[in-house]
């Protein structure tokens, strides 16, 4: 029996000491700064710590309209290669597009052909006429239910990737209803940044400049209809001024920057100021090489969102897939750019439609409170335990120390988020820990009442009640699990303090407080028990 007790002893200590060395960098910075730099740490909540909350609205009928568009300028590129001359395209609706061809049997060779290509697009022979004849291609139903299905799931992944890229610790990135994302940062103070981090749509493309056009046409609205008005932004390094220069573009993109392999910051030491450097995937290497080979001599527009930030001329073929963006960019700009450009586009444009900085006195305001509560919640509990069962109640509360401290041990072990939710989930946790006592002890009073030893009356108590500590913790747990599975950020956080207090509260009520009475029977058989 000495071996059991003195194991069970033993292994209680193991857990204090490593529990000790596991939480004391998240409670205090006096600590070694090599101890504190290795240990996981608990994270504070947007709630707790401040930070940026954000809820934005996808814009899912312009992901509909550019996955058309680009399945527009793949058929093209198909039909131009297949010796099927295109003379006009136009938009069939948002979620389809008609192709002109001339006279002859064009037309009915390019139904054919596109449907083997795209078979998620529905192909159809329009009127056939003296001049030539259409043919008009819709996305299929289940393409497009498809797509709004993923736009937001696809916006979450992309917004997710940057922030992860961008060095926010524990953020909150969730979808809400059908075209909302929920984006919680904790800890950023710079509002703005986060906000054009979040929500720039990253679409990079190259476009040939129009050199045959007038600008001064263009500026007055006669646009060519194969072209589009954009403007690079400058920004001169000695005063900082920012101009926009107009440039008429070819609405063609020859490539676009979903073929973006890696972009990163590389710093030019001769003219000075940051750009980004970019690779292609083997297919964006072949294409770059193309377009290059094929347009010496002519200027190739990078375009970001619709602003050009750079429009060299290209003096020669370039192979090997290798590209820079240059322009009047900050180190932070420029790390923004490749952030964004590695993490891919977003498949939609997003709005922001709420804008929330929390200020951290805000949140330590919720931290004095939380603590505040936490306190005298268990000082409550303590003294209800020690009053009504005595000596066994003070046992309890022993237990109670060692749970508390098991769980934010836990916690800290996981870096889990500590959030204003997950501070009553760690109340509700310490209520329940002196629960599970509460059906032992008056097992054992039963027990007691029967004439049965006090050593007897004790293992059959905890025998008895056994099975019901297990089955209300299992089911407190299966409701947790549910709570994380389904809810939202500050449920989560709720759902993970409550749960790993279950699961601590089984370890504490059932082998901490057991060994106490074992110890003391063990010493010297006890006559009489205070409960």
């Amino acid at each position: 029996m000495w071996k059991s007790i003195s194991g069970r002893i033993t292994l209680i200590v193991i857990l204090t000491v490593v529990s000790v060395i596991v939480l004391a960098p998240s409670l205090t910075d006096k600590v070694p700064a090599g101890w504190k730099d290795k240990m996981p740490r608990i994270n504070l909540g947007l709630d707790l710590q401040g930070g940026v909350f954000l809820r934005l609205a996808v814009e899912i009928d312009k992901a509909i309209e550019n996955t058309i568009l680009r399945y527009a300028d793949d058929a093209r590129g198909v039909c131009r290669e297949k010796g099927l001359p295109v003379l006009a395209f136009q938009k069939a609706g948002t979620d389809g597009f008609s192709l002109r061809f001339p006279p002859g049997d064009f037309a009915g060779r390019a139904v054919a052909l596109l449907k083997d290509e795209f078979p998620s697009l529905d192909a159809a022979l329009g009127e056939v006429k003296s001049d030539g004849a259409t043919v008009t291609l819709r996305m299929k139903p289940q393409e497009v239910q498809a797509i709004r299905t993923n736009a937001v799931v696809q916006g979450v992944e992309t917004i997710r990737n940057r922030i992860d890229q961008f060095g926010v610790r524990e953020p909150q990135i969730i979808a809400e209803g059908e075209d909302r994302i929920v984006v919680q940062l904790p800890g950023v103070k710079d509002q703005q940044r986060a906000i054009e981090l979040v929500g720039k749509t990253a679409l990079l493309e190259f476009k040939l400049v129009d050199e045959g056009a007038s600008v001064e046409d263009a500026l007055k609205g006669n646009v060519p209809e194969d072209a589009q008005l954009l403007y690079q932004k400058s920004v001169d390094p000695q005063t900082g001024r920012a101009t926009k220069t107009p440039m008429l573009v070819k609405k063609r993109a020859l490539l676009t920057g979903d073929t973006i392999k890696t972009a990163k910051v590389n710093f030019d030491s001769q003219r000075g100021g940051a750009h980004v450097s970019l690779s292609f995937d083997s297919r964006g290497a072949k294409v770059f090489d193309r377009v290059t080979a094929e347009n010496v001599k002519r200027r190739l527009a990078i375009v970001l969102d619709d602003t050009i930030y750079s429009a060299p001329v290209i003096q020669e073929r370039i192979s090997g897939g290798e590209a820079q963006i240059t322009g009047s960019f900050t180190a932070e700009e420029a790390s923004d750019l490749a952030i964004v450009l590695r993490a891919g586009s977003l498949p939609a444009p997003v709005k922001v439609i709420q804008n929330v900085s929390i200020g951290p006195s805000l949140g330590q305001d919720s931290i004095r409170k939380g603590i505040q509560a936490a306190i005298i919640g268990a000082l409550v509990v303590v003294a209800f335990m020690g009053f009504y069962y005595r000596f066994a109640g003070l046992v309890a509360d022993f237990a109670l120390v060692f749970n508390i401290l098991f769980l934010l041990a836990s916690m800290a072990a996981l870096s889990a988020t500590l959030t204003l939710p997950g501070i009553a989930g760690i109340i509700l946790a310490i209520g329940m820990a002196v629960d599970s006592n509460v059906l032992i002890f008056e097992r054992i009073r039963e027990e007691i009442r029967a004439k049965k030893s006090v050593r007897v009356s004790i293992d059959a108590g905890y025998d008895k009640a056994f099975m019901t500590v297990v089955d209300s913790h299992v089911t407190t747990l299966i409701t947790a699990i549910i709570l994380f599975q389904f809810g939202t950020g500050p449920i989560k956080g709720f759902a993970v303090s409550l749960s790993m207090g279950v699961a601590i509260n089984l370890f504490t009520a059932l082998v901490c407080t057991k060994v106490v009475f074992d110890y003391l029977n063990a010493r010297k058989p006890m006559q009489a028990l205070s409960i």
